[in-house]
Order: structure tokens, then sequence, then C-alpha cells
């Protein structure tokens, strides 16, 4: 009786989810400068007539509280910022704010959350218990919204006794959920290295310190700590991203400097890889008479999937779409600030199929040509109302 409710309410609200969902991804905004996204939330909470308050300048904490009695208290969470990425042309919901892209489906996440609080809101004489709906800013961007919601007490008065959120993915197809219990997205780490050498005429190699060729080896013996120094068994990631020498063909520059990231899924290595890293690159740059600053710029940590919560949502999730709609997911090298929450309370991340091959929506996450199969958006509502409901007892 609750899912046939709920599949119902999710029909009916189906045409007003995408109409939400188009109309954030036609006016995107940068992490914490969602300014417009907030009053919009507001404005649809003030609809609906729940309460909140605001968190983090520009996030949103929601409260609905059944009509029984129960003290038990779920969290469910949405992103709202967007990416400074051009969109392709020709979209009729094409963004409006040109250099700015929802390209990671956090749209589609606000939407779905707010299409939710729809059915929740409706159904309030059915259950008992408290459902917080957090709609954060700044997912895309360090220190990570989420740590700004938690600082500012989106996890207190009440505590929930579990956080679940959902992450659109187009190589998953739409109908479809996933999921995976235990360490699920890797912690990301921002590396900031600059060599300093001394430049000066190509031809004249010998007069210089070339900084080019110090960071080459650099960049080369860097890699030795995922290949050779970590345990093969644990998934670790170093990319270099950006390489400035801004010499010339006959110039050697006086630095290079160079931007890169690094992922594992172990708190302990990372620290470890960390410490390595600096050292290695510093020893290499002294011992061709060159300097090197290597900072940090300290990211998420690990996200883990708490096991027995995550197998209770993947049962009710096998209840409301059926087992052959739900998957096994794999590790992902991702990072989400998700994982704070993950942190602080038990939590579940899964996976919300938006793929659809026969009409071309394969585009990955961040890239100018992403979009979600909008029929994602019946289920991730009805879905995320089921799980909640069905967290609180009911």
């Amino acid at each position: 009786m609750l899912k046939e409710k709920i599949q119902s309410l999710a029909r009916e609200i189906y045409g007003k989810t995408v109409a939400h969902r188009r109309h954030l991804h036609q006016h995107p905004e940068l992490s914490f400068e969602e300014y417009e996204t907030c009053a919009f939330v507001k404005a649809e909470l003030d609809k609906l007539g729940i309460p909140y308050v605001t968190l983090a300048r520009t996030g949103v904490l929601a409260e609905i509280k059944g009509d029984l009695p129960s003290d038990r208290v779920i969290a469910l969470r949405a992103d709202m910022d967007a990416l400074p990425i051009t969109e392709v042309d020709g979209r009729e919901y094409g963004s409006e704010n040109k250099g700015v892209m929802h390209a990671c489906g956090h749209d589609a996440h606000t939407a779905s959350l707010l299409g939710t609080a729809h059915i929740l809101q409706s159904l309030k004489a059915d259950f008992g218990g408290t459902l917080k709906l957090i709609f954060q800013p700044g997912e895309e961007r360090p220190p990570g919204g989420a740590s700004l919601m938690i600082e500012e007490g989106a996890l207190e008065n009440p505590v929930p006794r579990a956080v679940v959120g959902q992450h659109a993915m187009p190589l998953i197809p739409a109908g479809k959920v996933g999921f995976r219990p235990g360490k699920f997205m890797a912690s990301t780490d921002e590396f900031f290295i600059t060599v300093k050498g001394k430049g000066g005429h190509g031809a004249q190699p010998q007069q210089n310190t070339d900084p080019v060729v110090i960071t080459a080896h650099i960049i080369t013996a860097l890699q030795q700590v995922v290949s050779r120094i970590a345990d093969p068994r644990m998934p670790s990631v170093l990319s270099f991203g950006k390489v400035i020498a801004n010499g010339a063909t006959n110039v050697i520059p006086d630095e290079v400097y160079l931007e890169g990231t690094f992922r594992t899924f172990d708190e302990q290595w990372r620290k470890e890889a960390r410490r390595r890293m600096k050292k290695m690159a510093r020893g290499i740059a002294e011992s061709m008479g060159a300097k090197c600053n290597f900072e940090v710029n300290t990211g998420y940590p690990v996200l883990v999937n708490e096991p027995k919560l995550t197998d209770e949502v993947r049962a009710y999730a096998e209840e409301f779409l059926g087992k052959e709609q739900v998957v096994d997911l794999d590790l992902w090298l991702a990072a989400e600030d998700f994982a704070y929450y993950s942190r602080a309370a038990d939590s579940c991340f899964y996976l919300l199929g938006t793929g659809n091959e026969s009409r071309g929506i394969t585009s990955a996450l961040h890239t100018s040509t992403f979009d979600v199969d909008e029929s994602a958006l019946q289920l991730s509502t009805g879905l995320m109302a089921y799980i909640a409901l069905r967290q609180l007892g009911h």
C-alpha cells in the first residue's frame, strides 16, 4: 500500500519535477554562489508548507514531521552547485549563464529532493518520525558544502539515525540504481608544485638549471609512489592536469608550475603517500640544483557506505523497483563531499541511472554534452521517499 501510494504521487508530480530540473539547469550557479538556487528551493518549500532554515549561506535545511508518534530521524541530501563548463549549444533548456553548467547532475538531485519533499509532505498522516532535507551548496569545491552544513548543525537537534543521498550516473541506464556497501568513493587531495631553477638561452643549457627537465623527472618519479610503493591491492591514482613552463623554443624558463590530484581508499596510506611524494619531489629538485615548493590542498575523505544500512536500502530499492533494476557497483575513484556525512553518521550513497543509449544520453559527468534521461526523475523522487519511510519503520 505504501509503495503504491508513493508511486502514484511520483507519477502525479513528474511533470513538475522535470520542470524544476529544467529551470535549475537553465540557471546554474557555481559553488557557494547558489543564491538564486537557494531562493528557488525556499520558494518551493514555502508552497509545500515545509519549514526550513538557511545554513552555510546558500544551503537549506528543511524538516518534515510525520503526524504519528516516533522519535526516529532520517536525513536526505541533495547538492545544488554547478561547474565552470560551457554547455554545448542547441538545447531548449540549456544554460543561460554562459560558462556555467549543471554538468554533474546536481540540478536533477535538487529537483528530485524537492519532488521527494512533495511526496513526504503529502503522506504526513501516514508516518511518524522526522525527515531532514539537506539542500547543500558547494559540493564541487573544497572545503565542501557538506562539511559546512555539518559544522552549522545540519545533523543535530535532532540527530538522524541515517543519511541517504543519490548521484546521477549516465553509465547506468535510466530505470536502474546501483549500490556498494563499505568503501565506495575515493579520497582526493590536490597538489600545487613549483620547481624553481635558473633560466636562460636554450642553446646554453650548461649555464642554466633547467626546471623543465627537473619537473619531467619529478612527474615520472612520483608515479612510482603509486606503482611501486602502494600496496597493489589498494587502488591509488596520481594525475597531473596542468603544467606551465613559460619559456619558448630557445628560452629555458626560471620555473615550472604544475597541478595534480591524488586519490585512494585508505586514509593512513593517503597521509603516507603525500609525505613520500613531497619528500621525493623536493629531493629530486635539490639533487639537480633546483628548489621545489610542494603544497597540498587536503580534499574530501574516503566515502564509506555503512554496510548494514546500505544492505537495508538496497533491499528497499528491490522492493520498490524490482531486483532486476538494482545493480552492484565497483569502487569509484571520483570524490564526493557526501563522505563527510558518512564520517558523521551511518550513511548510504547510491547511484541513480540516468543514461539512455538509444537517445544518445551517454556523455560522462563533467562534460559539455552531459545530460540526463528525465524519465529517471520519476524513479528518483519515489524511491527516495520510499527509502526514507521504510527507514522510519513503515
